[in-house]
C-alpha cells in the first residue's frame, strides 16, 4: 500500500494515434440480415482521442441509453451521433459507456469520480488503482476493478511499457453518504473532457 499523492496532469485533447507499444485494435459489430440471420455487420478500427500530450488515450467503443434500441440500428446511430457531438463525458445519462484506455509508462491520471458503476478490466500490462485514502492496489492482466462511484486514480507502474484497460460505465442513482451527496468530480487537469450530465 502507498500513501503517495498521485501526480496531476493537463488533459487537453486532440485526435491522433497514440505512439504506444501496444497492438492496434478493432471493434466487431454484429447485426442481422434480411432473413434474421446473425452477421458481422462491420469492423471498426480504433479511433483514439489523445490526452496529456500523448500520455493517455481513449478509444470510445460504444455508448447507448439503457436499454438500447437495436431496431433499425438505432443504437449505432446514437453512438455515432454522441461521438460526433464531442459531448460525451466519462459516463452517460441513463446509459452505458464502453471505452478502451491506454496509459503511457509511469503515467498517473487525475483523481476523479463519476456517478457510475464501472467495471475496469486490465487487458495489457499492470495498473495501480489509487484511492483518496492513499491506498494503492495493483491489478494485473485479467484482473477486474468494480468501481462504485469512488474517487480514484489510475497509474501505470511500468517504466517501459504501456498499459491498457477496458471500462464499462453504467449510470447510477445519486450516491448519498451521511446525508452528503457525492456527484461527479473530474478533479484538476481535465480540460477537454465534457461533464457526463448525469448528476444534475
Amino acid at each position: 500500500m502507498s500513501n503517495e499523492e498521485p501526480k496531476s496532469h493537463s488533459a487537453t485533447s486532440t485526435s491522433a494515434e497514440l505512439n504506444s507499444n501496444l497492438r492496434s485494435t478493432k471493434t466487431i459489430i454484429t447485426g442481422h440480415n434480411t432473413e434474421g440471420k446473425a452477421i458481422v455487420q462491420s469492423a471498426r478500427p480504433a479511433a483514439w482521442t489523445v490526452f496529456e500530450n500523448g500520455l493517455m488515450g481513449f478509444n470510445q467503443i460504444y455508448t447507448n441509453p439503457s436499454p438500447p434500441d437495436l431496431n433499425g440500428d438505432g443504437d449505432l446511430k446514437f453512438h455515432d451521433d454522441k461521438i460526433a457531438s464531442g459531448k460525451l463525458g466519462l459516463a452517460v445519462k441513463s446509459g452505458t459507456v464502453c471505452r478502451m484506455v491506454d496509459f503511457a509508462p509511469e503515467y498517473v491520471c487525475m483523481m476523479h469520480r463519476t456517478q457510475s458503476l464501472d467495471f475496469g478490466i486490465v487487458v495489457e500490462g499492470e495498473v495501480d488503482l489509487i484511492l483518496d485514502d492513499g491506498n494503492s492496489t495493483r491489478l494485473s492482466r485479467g484482473d477486474v476493478a468494480v468501481q462504485r462511484a469512488t474517487i480514484h486514480s489510475w497509474s501505470n507502474p511500468s517504466t517501459t511499457d504501456w498499459a491498457r484497460m477496458v471500462f464499462v460505465l453504467q449510470d447510477t442513482k445519486p450516491l448519498v453518504i451521511g446525508g452528503k451527496r457525492y456527484g461527479e468530480d473530474y478533479g484538476k487537469g481535465t480540460e477537454g473532457i465534457p461533464p457526463s450530465g448525469n448528476d444534475d
